[in-house]
């Protein structure tokens, strides 16, 4: 038997100067098993052209495709949670904090840029689920009256991107008074006759889903996003019923009523912007061929 099909000499025999590993990040494969060049996934919007995929992104990446050339000034950029509970489980809060800050880049789980889209002012929260599970907190709901604050003053639209795993439980009721201030700041943002879009991303429950990210003039999600309250499994064992195929994608919420459309990504900034059009009964605009 030829060398071809018997080695010669036993183990590795290549130097670790001379291999050749594969960049990481180069490949992604989607759950459906596709793979997909990381570079022709960012050309697509972060979208699988094998299945239509949409591939869970942040804050950085919703800029990039809702504000014109990606130029925006960012709000409250400094503003980072502090512990007042002295919270601890498996580590303290305050550790947490910084890992998470660390690994991710980010100060919090939101973040507020003011810009333009479709060459008019707009501002837009954008969740980062990368930071603690996109948890809500208090710096979260204080950025996000601040940015609706600051819609107000500029008497421009919101638009809310949400990607949360719900209140953040370190901040215990702290978190959970998220939701009626964010909820008040909506109300007078409704009074002042300004736009509200909410855009429900993968995943969008708990305390999130109980406030801004169902109160919308316009709420609109991406193909397949899950959206709920609490998750299916504790559904299923408080009922004690089986739950329909589907339960709680963005296509089954769809159908029941709570949202008013789904948007592919490649057509969020054309339709955002239809959507504020046709709220403030202005000339719609056309995005650049």
């Amino acid at each position: 038997m030829t060398a071809w099909f018997k080695r010669k000499e036993k183990g590795i025999q290549t130097s670790t100067e001379e291999k050749k590993d594969t960049p990481k990040g180069l490949w992604y494969k989607s759950p459906t098993g596709k793979i997909v060049e990381s570079e022709d996934l960012a050309k697509n919007f972060y979208v699988s052209p094998e299945d239509d995929y949409h591939v869970r992104i942040g804050s950085k990446e919703y800029f990039q495709i809702l504000f014109d050339d990606n130029k925006f000034t960012e709000l409250d950029a400094k503003l980072s949670s502090k512990d007042p509970l002295k919270f601890e489980d498996t580590k303290k809060y305050v550790d947490r904090l910084k890992a998470a800050q660390k690994k991710t880049g980010l100060t919090d789980a939101v973040r507020t840029g003011f810009g333009k889209s479709l060459g008019k002012d707009i501002v837009i929260c954008c969740m980062d689920f990368a930071f603690i599970g996109g948890s809500m907190g208090s710096v979260v709901g204080e950025k996000i009256a601040r940015g609706i604050d600051y819609a107000i003053k500029k008497k421009v639209p919101f638009v809310m991107i949400s990607k949360s795993g719900g209140a953040r439980m370190m901040e215990a009721a702290l978190s959970l008074m998220q939701l009626a201030k964010t909820s008040a700041k909506l109300a007078q943002l409704a009074d002042a006759g300004l736009p509200y879009i909410s855009l429900c991303t993968d995943p969008t429950t708990g305390g999130t889903t109980a406030s801004y990210a169902m109160l919308g003039d316009i709420n609109i999600s991406e193909p397949g996003a899950l959206i709920g309250f609490a998750g299916p499994r504790v559904v299923k064992d408080t009922t004690g019923k089986e739950l329909p195929e589907g339960f709680q994608s963005a296509e089954f919420v769809l159908e029941h009523g709570f949202l008013d459309f789904i948007s592919h990504r490649k057509d969020l900034k054309k339709n955002i912007n239809l959507y504020i059009d046709l709220i403030q009964n202005q000339p719609i605009r056309k995005a650049k061929a």
